[in-house]
């Protein structure tokens, strides 16, 4: 008959794929015990979101079902908490970067798909708060299509270092900035990556860059839900997450499965911005070019509140394409923003 060392043996044998250690040695597997044949745990995950779990799952019970006696596994799954984490990443070195970083807020922008402006969304949203007096930095998390040195800097700079880690490049208004464009010799080389070197970059922009104390941190989160959002969604504090979408349906459609990401992950979503909304008119007509809106549905559908919706505006394009786009004002964006700092953050 299977005995607590024989269990423990088996399990001994599950390796947590992104950690190469196995669930017992990384103190995943919780209260086992075995009643009348039946092998019972606590499967404890860093994310309920792990995209190995149900592979996990099904190693331990295979390897459990293959033990004398063993005639049935029932796993419980449920998240580690704080400290746990902390048992098994360890906390930030004295001396470090991340050590020395103080961010107040930490807030995602994700679409889930690409061509609806989440970039120009997210400087558009730092700028609009650097206005508001607040100190703010933006995290280009998009590693393989990064945009967001080109809109913010007129010239392309390399960032500096000293002796704590790699110091962000700053705008003409004093707004943070490291994006990996910023670190490529020639910014129109490709950056052509594996998911677990994407990754890395995004876990080391957060670990290893001296952003020092700021009120907000906006993070320019990867189209989908794979690899690189994953990685941003389960790696860094997030605060909340806002999502854009544009006046199509099958904008919409995408935009629904960020959303449900965020909530797997337990991310608040503090609303939803609708891009290209409607161009206006010099008659003043606004004018529905992509078709008529459905951000109130959507907003509704998701429980969280419509912040606005922005007009298409040919000199988003200009300025930023230019590399001042933090110049740009617009009275839409502006009553964005001041709903989005009453009402949520």
């Amino acid at each position: 008959m299977a005995s607590l060392n024989s269990i423990r043996t088996a399990l001994n044998q599950v390796m947590d794929p992104d950690l190469h250690k196995s669930i017992l040695e990384l103190g995943m597997a919780r209260d086992i015990r075995i009643e009348d044949g039946v092998v019972y745990f606590t499967l404890a995950l860093t994310t309920m979101a792990c995209p190995m779990r149900n592979q996990m799952q099904q190693d331990a019970r295979e390897r459990l079902l293959a033990l004398e006696g063993v005639r049935d596994v029932q796993i419980a799954v449920r998240e580690m908490t704080a400290q746990e984490k902390q048992l098994i990443f360890g906390a930030p070195q004295a001396g470090s970067a991340e050590a020395s970083n103080y961010i107040k807020h930490v807030i995602a922008v994700a679409s889930g798909k690409g061509g609806v402006g989440k970039s120009s969304v997210s400087v558009l949203l730092a700028t609009n708060l650097r206005r508001h007096g607040y100190s703010v930095g933006v995290l280009d998390a998009d590693i393989t299509g990064p945009s967001i040195p080109k809109m913010l800097l007129s010239e392309f700079q390399h960032p500096r270092t000293n002796e704590l880690g790699i110091l962000p490049v700053e705008t003409a208004s004093g707004i943070k900035l490291m994006s990996i464009n910023l670190l490529l010799e020639d910014p129109n080389q490709a950056v052509i990556w594996r998911g677990p070197l994407i990754a890395g970059a995004i876990k080391q922009f957060w670990g290893d860059v001296v952003w020092g104390e700021l009120d907000y941190l906006i993070v320019d989160v990867p189209p989908g839900t794979s690899d690189a959002s994953l990685t941003v969604m389960q790696s860094l504090p997030l605060n909340a997450v806002v999502l854009v979408t544009s006046p199509q349906s099958l904008s919409g459609m995408v935009v629904r499965k960020a959303a449900s990401m965020a909530a797997q992950l337990n991310i608040p979503i503090a609303g939803i911005i609708e891009n290209m909304s409607y161009a206006q008119c010099k008659c003043g007509e606004r004018l529905e070019v992509f078709g008529p809106s459905h951000a109130a549905e959507l907003a509704h559908d998701l429980d969280t509140q419509l912040l606005g919706q922005l007009p298409i505006d040919a000199s988003i394009a200009a300025l930023g394409d230019s590399g001042a786009l933090e110049t740009y004002r617009s009275e839409a964006f502006e009553a964005l923003v001041s709903q989005l700092l009453a009402s949520v953050l």
